[in-house]
């Protein structure tokens, strides 16, 4: 995934970039939308050239730019597709407030086609024990991650506890990355936002904890018997 680190990081940053007192009519919202797909298609040449030569860094700093004149306070990323090549990725962070920008920018994006596919929130990783984090060039596989997750029902969220072997020689905010990394990775955006309430870092593996498969299957199962979660499907 070629975002993957950048995005999911960028959700616990939430509101830092957000503009003071903003607020948005639905007409502004469009023509941000119109405006950055116009842009878009100035840009696609120059994306495609440096996915194409496996230097995606090269156009960051464009698609950054193009990104904040929606607003500054949304993330994007390029992903692989889920039936496209790639995926255009852009998140308000769960953050209500952006969401009418997103929610323009969706509106207004192209048809997919075979090449491109466009998110307004960051989809689930289809298989994320086939994942592997980098941090400070060592791999941490998500398939060693297992979670322990207990339903409280007054607030209809699920407090979490995850482990992962390495967390004993990574320092506290490696340690962090790791534990809320899968969890996003196996949720999606929204259904995590909707359902996760406590996650707790585990230096042992707790009881009765899962890999992050059966997880998702659990958290996709109370989604769909409280009627929310729009990630819920794969």
């Amino acid at each position: 995934m070629l975002g993957f680190v950048r995005r999911v990081l960028g959700r616990w940053r939430r509101g830092r970039n957000r503009e003071p007192g903003d607020s948005v009519s639905p007409e502004e919202a469009r023509r941000r939308a119109r405006a950055f797909w116009r842009r878009w298609e100035e840009l696609l040449p120059l994306v495609g050239s440096a996915l194409g030569d496996g230097t995606p860094h090269r156009v960051d700093h464009q698609l950054a730019e193009a990104v904040a004149e929606l607003h500054p306070g949304l993330n994007f990323s390029i992903e692989r597709g889920t039936e496209a090549v790639y995926a255009l990725v852009l998140t308000s962070q769960a953050d209500p407030e952006l969401r009418p920008y997103t929610d323009a920018w969706k509106a207004e994006a192209p048809e997919p086609d075979s090449l491109w596919e466009y998110h307004d929130a960051v989809p689930p990783v289809p298989d994320p024990t086939e994942v592997t984090v980098n941090l400070h060039g060592k791999g941490y596989p998500l398939g060693q991650v297992r979670v322990a997750a207990q339903y409280d029902e007054s607030r209809q969220l699920v407090d979490v506890a995850v482990y992962h072997p390495g967390f004993a020689e990574l320092e506290a905010a490696e340690r962090e990355a790791l534990t809320f990394l899968p969890l996003h990775a196996t949720l999606g955006e929204r259904l995590a936002a909707d359902r996760l309430g406590r996650v707790e870092t585990a230096v042992v593996p707790p009881e009765g904890a899962v890999d992050l498969l059966s997880f998702r299957e659990r958290v996709r199962a109370l989604a769909g018997q409280h009627g929310s979660g729009r990630d819920a499907g794969g």
